[in-house]
């Protein structure tokens, strides 16, 4: 299974560049390369909205690491979701996160 998210911003311009840096140091953390696919984005009502969709290898290892550990969330697709949306806020990334598909 390849988690889908869509994240949504106002900074597009200024959070892209942080966004795919913060996802190679989870991919550096996790040593998998190629963990993750950022499309092209679309603009909506001010908003840019965008998706990143990580590989099965990616998630499988967030899951196992201990990584979501105090996430929150009853299941696993939302701990991820959390997951993942507390480690971009923590490198100053304000885009909203959403699960798509798990």
């Amino acid at each position: 299974m390849h988690p889908l998210f869509q994240l949504s911003t106002r900074k597009y311009k200024d959070e892209i560049e942080l966004i795919k840096k913060a996802m190679m140091e989870l991919e550096g953390i996790c040593n998998i390369k190629n963990g993750c696919m950022i499309s092209e984005p679309f603009t909506r009502a001010g908003w840019t909205f965008f998706n990143i969709q990580l590989s099965s290898d990616l998630s499988s290892r967030i899951e196992k690491s201990g990584m979501m550990e105090g996430a929150g969330g009853y299941r696993i697709a939302e701990q991820l979701k959390n997951f993942l949306g507390h480690f971009l806020e923590a490198r100053g990334i304000q885009a909203r996160i959403e699960k798509i598909d798990y």
